[in-house]
Order: structure tokens, then C-alpha cells, then sequence
């Protein structure tokens, strides 16, 4: 049952705060809004407001939309009076920010659940490190188990290890190391490393790029490079508490560091360094988030950050059918000086739809794999 209201209620509030998105832009770019649903299928609730909006709640909570009022829509007769209401006769800009602020809005939201977390106070597990396995890169340069990660630096290439001269970088946790490696990792960057040992010494491992492990599909990158963090009790973590403020800025710097991850694991996946195995569907959703949700609110609201940003970084895919495929039809306007024509415009969309039911297929096919197989 905890699964089931996690599920509902992650599902409920992702959707509805990026189609608020549309709809918050359309308004305030003047374009009428038909409706606005949440879920599909047979409706359970509808209201009908005085600005002519239907508000939609259906019965299969895994999707919803916003619908304009759009001259480029077969389906809709315009008049000549609400013509200054209809999407299609708003300036480039205009159309282009409603398109977008679906996926914005999936960022915001991420960075207000983080910062309510920082707020409130967060335990964060020391970033102290375990034994790296024997033929780790960590092992061969005598990292040892109970050293503490206390700063990062990042080098370029190289070459840029002779002249770098940049301050460290303060680690205040295993999770923000964790996300930290995860960038330099992905943007094949080298970096060092200033570690306090359990007597108290300090030192500065030095990781170059030639001696970075490739992104594999079959292994875990920070197991390979050897840094891995120690099992330490409860009760000697660490409080992360912070100003509204400053949870805002932390939060919105914590967004942008998992989305430059996110998107290049992404595109690991069309170069093969990322496995399409760890495409999760509904079954993985529904899963995570009634664990999270027992474990405690904060981790909760973590998850739910986390899976906003994927929902906006997966809106954005430049795909039909989806908010990116929209601005690429954007982008090909201001280049060509004209829009698409509406019957190319639908094939597109055909091919779209296609491609997003062979992803859903796929992520549907891993959960079964996943949890199901024997």
C-alpha cells in the first residue's frame, strides 16, 4: 500500500508541476488553455473555470497535458475574435518559452525539494573511504581504508597538471563526492584528491586522465577507479543545515551537477557506454519510491527530485511527441525563416510515438528482467 501512494503520489506531483509549467506560460503569454489533465483515461473529476479551462483529474495517473487553443490543430474551429488567444499566432518566442517551461518547471521543483531538505537538516555520511579492491587505480596509489576525501580539484588534461593552480574544492559528504567523481568521470577530466588519513596526516592524490577507467556498460566507474565509501553508523554522520538562501543556491548548484551527469549517461546509451538495462519503467518508479518513502521523508523528497530532473531532461530529448521535438521545430524555424508544414509535422509525430513506445517496451522489458526473473 505504501508502494501504491508513494507511486500515485510521485507520478501526481511530477506531471502536474510540468504541465502547471505550460499552462502558467500559455497564460501569461496570453494563449487560451482548453484543458488541463492529469492522467489518462476515463475521467474521475472535471471543472470547468470561468476563463474557459477544463480541469481534468482521470483514472491512470502516468501521464497528463496541457491543451491550447492552436489554429495548427485540425480538430479546433478558431473564430475570428479568439484568433489573439491561439497559440499558433504568438511570436517565436513566445511559443518556444510555453514549450519549455514544462521541462523548467520539472528543474525548479527539483531544486525547492532539495533546498526543503537542506533546511530542515540533512545527516550526510562522511566521505571516509573503505579498502579500494586490489587492482583498483585508488589501490595502486595506496589509498587506504579510513581515508577522508576533504577537497577536490579539477584538472583539464594533463598537460594542465604542471601549471594548475586553482584551490581545492571543500567535500562535505560522500553523496557530493559521489556526484563530484560521477562529472569528472563522465567529462574525462582529471583531478586530485585531499585526503586526511586516520592518524591525521594529509596528502594529494593526483588522478590524470591516461589513468582514468573507461565508462563501461558492465561496470560501475567509481568501483573500478576504487573510491568507494566506508559503513559508518548513524550516529556519527554529519548535519547539513543551511539558510533558506543558501539551501537555494546549494540546491540549484547540487540540479545543475546532476544534469550534467544525467545527460551525459543519457547519451552514453547511443555511444555504449551506458547499458540500456538501466532504463527503468514504471515497475522500477513504483518500486523506489515506496522504499524511499519508508525509509523517511527526506529520502523521499530526494527521490522525487531526482526523478523531476530525469522527467525534465527526458521532455527535453529532441524526439516528436515530446517538448524537445517541439523546440527543434522551433529552432528549424528561425533558421529557415518558416514553420514546418502540419502534415510533416504529423508524420514526425507518428515516427515520435514509434520511438517512445519502443523505449517505454524496453523499460517495461528491464523492470520484468529485473524483478521478476528467476
Amino acid at each position: 500500500m505504501i508502494t501504491l501512494v508513494a507511486f500515485i503520489a510521485t507520478l501526481g506531483l511530477l506531471v502536474s508541476f510540468h504541465e502547471f509549467g505550460h499552462f502558467l506560460a500559455a497564460r501569461l503569454c496570453g494563449v487560451r488553455v482548453l484543458r488541463f489533465a492529469v492522467g489518462f483515461g476515463k475521467p474521475l473529476f472535471t471543472y470547468h473555470a470561468k476563463n474557459k479551462t477544463e480541469w481534468v483529474l482521470a483514472a491512470i495517473p502516468l501521464g497528463g497535458y496541457v491543451k491550447l487553443l492552436d489554429g495548427r490543430d485540425r480538430a479546433q474551429i478558431i473564430s475570428a475574435t479568439e484568433k489573439s488567444e491561439s497559440f499558433d499566432q504568438k511570436p517565436l518566442w513566445q511559443r518556444s518559452l510555453i514549450v519549455a517551461a514544462g521541462p523548467l518547471a520539472n528543474f525548479l521543483l527539483a531544486i525547492i525539494l532539495f533546498a526543503l531538505i537542506y533546511v530542515s537538516g540533512a545527516p550526510q555520511l562522511p566521505a571516509v573511504l573503505r579498502a579500494p579492491p586490489e587492482n583498483s587505480i585508488a589501490a595502486k596509489m595506496g589509498v587506504i581504508e579510513g581515508d577522508k576525501v576533504t577537497g577536490l580539484k579539477r584538472v583539464g588534461s594533463d598537460s594542465d597538471f604542471m601549471h594548475q593552480s586553482s584551490e581545492f574544492e571543500s567535500v562535505i559528504s560522500w553523496n557530493a563526492l559521489r556526484w563530484e567523481l560521477m562529472d569528472v568521470l563522465t567529462e574525462r577530466e582529471g583531478f586530485l584528491l585531499e585526503i586526511e588519513t586516520p592518524t591525521g596526516g594529509r596528502f594529494v592524490k593526483t588522478f590524470k586522465v591516461g589513468d582514468l577507467p573507461p565508462l563501461s556498460p558492465e561496470k560501475d566507474p567509481l568501483l573500478a577507479l576504487g573510491i568507494m565509501p566506508k559503513h559508518i553508523p548513524l550516529s556519527e554522520w554529519q548535519e547539513l543545515k543551511l539558510s533558506p538562501i543558501d539551501a537555494m543556491s546549494f540546491a540549484a548548484e547540487r540540479v545543475w551537477l546532476i544534469t550534467k551527469v544525467s545527460v551525459r549517461l543519457m547519451a552514453g546509451i547511443f555511444t555504449g557506454e551506458t547499458s540500456v538495462k538501466q532504463l527503468g519503467g514504471p515497475i522500477s518508479i513504483a518500486d523506489m519510491a515506496g522504499k524511499s518513502a519508508q525509509v523517511g521523508w527526506q529520502p523521499f523528497l530526494a527521490f522525487l527530485a531526482l526523478m523531476s530532473i530525469s522527467i525534465g531532461l527526458l521532455n527535453l530529448a529532441p524526439f516528436p511527441m515530446l517538448d524537445g521535438g517541439q523546440l527543434l521545430y522551433d529552432a528549424w524555424e528561425l533558421v529557415a525563416g518558416k514553420r514546418i508544414s502540419v502534415s510533416t509535422q504529423e508524420h514526425l509525430q507518428k515516427v515520435g510515438f514509434l520511438l517512445l513506445i519502443s523505449f517505454s517496451l524496453l523499460a517495461l522489458f528491464n523492470d520484468l528482467q529485473r524483478y521478476f526473473s528467476p
